[in-house]
């Protein structure tokens, strides 16, 4: 079983994730490459909320692969174009996309704006990184 730390003595996690993760000896790690809003068949999604849909479903396809779930994951760095305005509500939207992937469990994770990604008409980029 992983085991969330979120010691008294450092920074509270302002979000739904774990200050740290711990793996126990023995468990298969997997690497999950950053996956963008496009579906299997090539095409982007639009917006904002369909490409954060689309890249977790492309996450849960990679887990389901590797005879794991979304409670394996450890590690999520996201990152998001500064292309995108992503004010309190859109925010709060995409959370919610995170949370009904996610559910309740928190690994602990990184979110970064960056100046572009790959394609200018990606938005948001996820990697992860599971164990089990």
């Amino acid at each position: 079983m992983l085991k969330a730390h979120n010691p008294r003595d450092a920074m509270l996690p302002v979000g739904a994730y774990a200050q740290g993760i711990e793996i126990p000896v023995g468990k298969r790690l997997l690497y999950i490459s950053g996956q963008v809003g496009v579906d299997p068949t090539g095409r982007c999604g639009i917006g904002i909320l369909e490409q954060a849909h689309l890249a977790w479903a492309n996450i849960g396809a990679i887990l389901r692969s590797a005879q794991m779930e979304p409670k394996d994951l450890v590690k999520l760095t996201i990152f998001y174009s500064k292309a995108l305005d992503l004010n309190d509500a859109m925010r709060s939207a995409v959370n919610d996309i995170r949370k009904r992937f996610l559910g309740e469990h928190q690994p602990a994770s990184t979110a970064v704006f960056v100046d572009r990604l790959m394609r200018p008409e990606w938005l948001i980029e996820i990697e992860a990184v599971a164990a089990r």
